[in-house]
């Protein structure tokens, strides 16, 4: 029993999350990396450690998303999981009936397929934009409204447009002229968020059995325009968790919760007060040729990786 943190990392955002011993989740933070990770780790620290007040013990740590080894190595995580694993135990945990999980995050999409609690299959998309939460962001700057009032303008379309959306290229084009000859900010809006779910469902979908109940969630699931495309797409009714933002941070909590830890490697919460950044270069002393990152903490290395003979590794300070 005890209180274990959890971290996401992705290309857009970082989600934190502490749950307490009864699973119930105590602080949550979700923020836009805004190109820095590092920093956004640290501010989501920051951000937690506040919600309990300025003080918690933690039991474990476990890091996932496409930055979790990063995260892992600055944080002192105890264990480290790939986002689909992370995902899929979060929502078997909040809804054990669940067969299909539509994950759609800034820059990148997933489908998890699961059957009787256990992943058969999943799917991602992580080359084009079209089917993400990125390419709603930059329409809505072209649009000159912002990202949060987007879901709601497209529930007031009267004709929502057609709008080519293979490609983003080809959607902000097609956007632009659907613009030039007159037709409203509602009805384009609400063709953006239909052009974004066929392209989901015709890319990161394609071959996929997805059977109810089916779960949404990621940061995009909070699009009420993005919600009832899907539901009028799929014919069905989607479920999305309170917590829906921040299900891979929970997922990650819960496995390091289980895997009953003797002591955490968690640097801390002074984490926040460090400076702290990363160094690359490329080792020349092989053909390996390896990109080497060092993790410096109050400008001392504490963590190196990248290295495939191990060369840099003895010079980690705790």
């Amino acid at each position: 029993m005890g209180n274990y943190l959890g971290i996401d990392v992705g290309s857009i955002t970082t989600k934190s999350v502490i749950l307490g011993q009864d699973d119930q989740v105590l602080a949550k933070s979700y923020i836009r990396n805004s190109g820095r990770p590092i920093e956004a780790i640290q501010k989501g620290l920051e951000e937690v450690l506040a919600q309990v007040g300025g003080s918690i013990s933690i039991h474990g740590v476990g890091t996932t998303g496409s930055a979790r080894h990063l995260a892992a190595y600055l944080v002192g995580a105890d264990l480290i999981k790939n986002e689909i694993t992370a995902h899929a135990i979060a929502v078997v945990d909040f809804l054990p009936e669940a067969k299909t999980i539509i994950e759609i995050g800034g820059q990148d999409s997933k489908i998890i397929v699961l059957r009787n609690g256990v992943v058969v299959d999943f799917g991602m998309n992580t080359v084009c934009a079209a089917g993400t939460g990125s390419f709603l962001d930059q329409q809505a700057t072209r649009l000159g409204i912002s990202i949060e009032a987007f879901g709601d303008l497209a529930l007031q379309a009267d004709h929502p447009v057609r709008i080519a959306g293979r490609c983003t290229v080809f959607a902000e084009t097609d956007m632009i002229h659907k613009q030039q000859i007159g037709h409203s900010v509602e009805d384009i809006v609400a063709g953006l968020c239909d052009s974004l779910v066929k392209n989901y469902l015709n890319n990161v979908g394609r071959g996929k059995e997805m059977l109810s109940p089916i779960v949404f969630q990621g940061g995009v699931a909070a699009n009420r325009g993005i919600q009832k495309a899907l539901e009028r797409e799929l014919e069905v009714s989607l479920v999305i968790p309170k917590h829906f933002d921040v299900m891979g941070a929970i997922g990650a909590a819960k496995l390091v919760k289980r895997a009953n830890l003797f002591k955490t490697q968690f640097r801390g919460f002074d984490l926040t007060q460090k400076s702290c950044s990363t160094r690359g270069f490329e080792c020349s002393e092989c053909e390996n040729q390896c990109e080497v990152i060092e993790l410096l903490m109050n400008h001392h290395v504490v963590a190196c990786w990248g290295d495939l003979c191990e060369r840099y590794r003895h010079r980690e300070k705790a």
